[in-house]
């Protein structure tokens, strides 16, 4: 017997109803759990197995996503602003992303969005 004092489990559509109401904008996951009456944890394990199951398999060539290291260096002959970015960020292989000051939030936001 499941939590909704039911026999039958929640069927697939049912738990993917729950997730889209879960986390829709705006919503709050542990409300939506209580109305529902089943775990917060519960919720974050339907969405893991769901993001499994539909993830793009990675290159070969690159490295699992992970947290890099932010090294702040102080630079005493910059150039007047406007001219150097803000935020430099260097990749692997050589590359590197600059973002200038003028830059629009939503315009960084999908920049680094893109580089998951």
């Amino acid at each position: 017997m499941d939590r909704r004092g039911l026999s039958t489990p929640l069927t697939d559509e049912e738990r993917l109803d729950i997730l889209n109401e879960a986390f829709a904008p705006g919503a709050c996951v542990a409300e939506v759990a209580r109305r529902r009456d089943v775990s917060t944890a519960l919720l974050y394990t339907w969405r893991r197995k769901l993001r499994d199951a539909h993830a793009e398999p990675e290159p070969d060539d690159l490295a699992a996503p992970g947290f890099a290291a932010a090294v702040m260096i102080e630079d005493v002959d910059v150039a007047p602003s406007g001219q150097q970015p803000a935020i430099v960020i260097d990749l692997a292989r050589g590359k590197r992303i600059s973002i200038f000051a003028s830059a629009s939030p939503a315009l960084v936001a999908s920049a680094l969005k893109a580089l998951r």
